[in-house]
């Protein structure tokens, strides 16, 4: 059995494949997934998991350069905004924000796309891995 955090088989593949550059994206429950794009489906029910749950086992595994957010999110969801700019600043990456119908379109290029059960406005990241050395 795995011994590290995200036990969860296909976003542990998903991480494993991942080279510098290659981007993954975390999505609230109504986020649409790109024809094409590997949808990892966690969602048990309306807030079931959570956004920040998924975020912060994710971030055990993979390192990140870069998180992009929705500017969306600062109107209508600023309390995920000042835990994104916290966490963000935590793992020493950047933290940048497109228009949420860009982010849809850059979700496209992820390897691969986490629908969790979130409800709340704008709760999705795209996140771009980094390397370790």
């Amino acid at each position: 059995m795995k011994k590290t955090t995200c036990i969860n088989s296909e976003i542990s593949c998903v991480i494993a494949k991942m080279g510098h550059f290659d981007t993954l994206t975390i999505g609230d429950a109504g986020l649409p997934v790109p024809d094409g794009v590997t949808r990892i489906d966690l969602a048990v029910k309306l807030g079931l998991p959570q956004f920040i749950d998924v975020l912060e086992t994710i971030l055990t595994e993979l390192k990140i350069q870069k998180a992009t957010i929705a500017t969306e999110m600062v109107q209508h969801n600023p309390e995920l905004l000042a835990y994104m700019e916290e966490r963000i600043a935590k793992e020493g990456a950047e933290l940048v924000a497109v228009p949420h119908e860009e982010l849809k379109r850059m979700s496209a290029d992820s390897k691969a796309v986490i629908r969790t059960g979130e409800c709340r406005a704008y709760a999705n990241v795209i996140l771009e891995s980094g390397v370790v050395f």
